[in-house]
């Protein structure tokens, strides 16, 4: 996928901060800073469940955004919340579903099924011969994953259903999120669509009784999350952004995957079959296959500045 389909819109802010960092390793930083975030909430699942993870995330995630950035949330008009609202119900959506997937199935696996979403986003619509290899190729990489394909080991269909569905909200994130540019800053946009999808998925985290088993380590380790999982890996993003070509940036971001499965292996002790490793292969190589056959096109946050 290119760049467009990758980037996750972050306050133009933070693409200033001093950081000195090569962009390949500030961008394999970030991936592997957003794997260990996912791997950190998925130790806080046996006490908050899912819901109650996703919703300490996207909430102290929100906390940090408005208390760095303090945008003037307030005085957006009508016209901005309907460009914003979408795009946070999205984020909430996305991260929910992720987080209930990641409760049934190994991360590594819980990303390979969420990147369907961007890489159709990056192919929808496309007519040209060789995109049909990447679709294929990921075609094949999801049945691998899939009851059909005969493996003894298959994993739970319903977490890979909603994994899929975490990479459907993806897609859509992706799409909604370009109509806010233009109309809203990347300050704005970010913090006010974290601020949506916190109020999208507390309901869930209530429901689910999280706030009566919070403590200060709960409380810890959630903080932890949002700046693993949010304002660290987005940050180095932007760093390594300045100064790749958006293609390179776009074909390591393909590496995803792979990372979070050797994030997986390394944190939380789950390890894959050969096919599953072959799955994977097959998902990251047709997204970085995209990319490196994909028409440069401006990135939102380039056109919006």
């Amino acid at each position: 996928m290119d760049e467009a389909e990758c980037h996750r819109y972050v306050p133009a802010r933070m693409s200033t901060l001093p950081l000195r960092i090569p962009p390949v390793p500030a961008l394999i930083v970030a991936g592997t800073s957003l794997q260990a975030g996912a791997a950190l909430a998925k130790q806080l699942f046996p006490a908050l469940g899912p819901a109650g993870a996703s919703g300490v995330r996207l909430s102290f995630a929100a906390a940090l955004l408005l208390a760095l950035f303090r945008p003037r949330l307030w005085r957006l008009g009508t016209a901005k919340w309907r460009a914003v609202i979408p795009y946070g119900v999205a984020l909430g959506g996305m991260n929910f579903s992720f987080y209930l997937a990641l409760e049934r199935i190994p991360l590594g696996l819980a990303v390979t099924l969420e990147f369907v979403g961007p890489l159709g986003v990056a192919l929808v619509g496309s007519r040209r011969p060789m995109d049909l290899v990447w679709v294929l190729l990921a075609g094949a990489g999801i049945f691998l994953l899939s009851p059909w394909a005969g493996d003894a080991s298959a994993i739970d269909p319903l977490g890979a259903g909603l994994a899929l569905l975490a990479g459907a909200f993806w897609a859509a994130y992706i799409l909604v999120g370009a109509r806010t540019v233009g109309k809203l800053t990347e300050v704005e946009s970010v913090t006010a669509g974290m601020v949506v999808a916190t109020a999208v998925v507390l309901p869930f985290a209530l429901a689910s009784g999280a706030a009566a088993r919070m403590n200060p380590t709960l409380a810890a380790m959630g903080m932890g999350v949002a700046v693993l999982a949010s304002a660290l890996p987005y940050t180095l993003e932007m760093v390594a952004l300045q100064a790749l070509p958006p293609r390179v940036f776009g074909i390591l971001t393909s590496l995803e995957p792979a990372i979070a499965t050797l994030v997986g292996w390394a944190l939380l002790d789950e390890s894959l079959t050969a096919s599953q490793w072959l799955a994977v292969g097959l998902v990251c190589s047709a997204s970085a296959g995209a990319t490196l056959s994909a028409r440069p096109t401006p990135s939102p946050a380039s056109s919006a500045s």
